[in-house]
């Protein structure tokens, strides 16, 4: 049997659906998975066990598969991603998530479970790296500007902690240089590999985030204009800091809750992660108002 997964998005889109694409793996354990999703990912798909092979495929672009006999839309509840399917002539598809307010690993973990295929929200974790190092990891990059807390409150942050690792995703170096002279920017996979080992993780609302939580590291997330409800670590040795001010994603300009975070908050979360020794208290819920 072959079956063909959609989820051509970013990394930490990626990573939000492991425990969708685990629970595809046990109810088909002799398929073949192929996942639909951008060739810059590989490293990470290679990761994730439930996969078999990549399909290099950009957002909302032609599938190069044909005739799957299962189609799983894990890619958003517009029409353009099922058309995109359909083109594939799959025997069978499963689509159409729920609308409504779902953290985003929930909603494709409940497509499937009413289509008979159970999974479990609660396994999103890679396999671990190693023993953790003593590297203290801030990432201020993000996607958009809405989610980018000002370069100079990290900079403010890592003088306060002296010795940091500053990295910096795909044109974000002139940003990173303005927190910390000297920036990490190379491979996805080196950068995956630092996070999932180090001690602890500070930055905001972006794929770094979400592979902090994948391997357990300790974070500090600054979360705004969206909810970390909706995109939050469910679980693990995390704080979330978060005024509770929704608003455009996709804007130029940190969101008014995003700025309302301070450098003190981010320092007491920073001892209070540190100092914690559970990872089962849902992060969510550990949140500033």
């Amino acid at each position: 049997m072959r079956i063909l997964v959609l989820r051509a998005l970013g990394l930490g889109d990626l990573l939000t659906v492991v425990p969708a694409l685990r629970g595809l793996r046990a109810a088909f354990p002799r398929s073949e998975i192929t996942l639909a999703a951008p060739a810059w990912l590989r490293d990470v798909v290679d990761r994730i066990e439930a996969v078999d092979r990549l399909l290099p495929t950009e957002e909302l672009a032609p599938i190069e598969f044909d005739r799957p006999d299962l189609a799983v839309n894990l890619h958003g509840i517009g029409p353009q991603s099922t058309e995109r399917l359909l083109e594939t002539r799959p025997r069978a598809i499963i689509t159409s998530p729920e609308r409504g307010e779902k953290h985003e690993i929930v909603r494709w973990c409940d497509l499937l479970q009413r289509h008979g295929i159970h999974c479990d929200p609660d396994d999103f974790r890679l396999r671990p790296l190693g023993p953790r190092t003593e590297r203290v990891v801030i990432h201020p990059g993000a996607s958009t500007g809405a989610r980018r807390w000002p370069a100079e409150r990290y900079a403010a942050v890592a003088r306060a902690l002296g010795d940091v690792v500053v990295t910096a995703g795909p044109g974000e170096r002139d940003l990173a240089r303005q927190v910390a002279p000297n920036v990490m920017s190379g491979s996805l996979s080196e950068l995956m590999d630092l996070v999932g080992t180090a001690r602890l993780v500070i930055c905001g609302d972006t794929g770094v985030a979400h592979v902090a939580t994948a391997y357990g590291t300790p974070s500090v997330l600054l979360f705004g204009p969206v909810s970390p409800r909706l995109w939050g670590p469910r679980r693990g040795p995390h704080r979330v800091l978060w005024h509770g001010r929704t608003g455009d994603t996709f804007a130029d300009e940190p969101g008014p809750g995003l700025l309302r975070i301070t450098e003190d908050e981010v320092l007491d979360a920073v001892g209070g992660v540190l100092c914690s020794r559970s990872e089962s208290v849902s992060s969510a819920r550990v949140t500033s108002v």
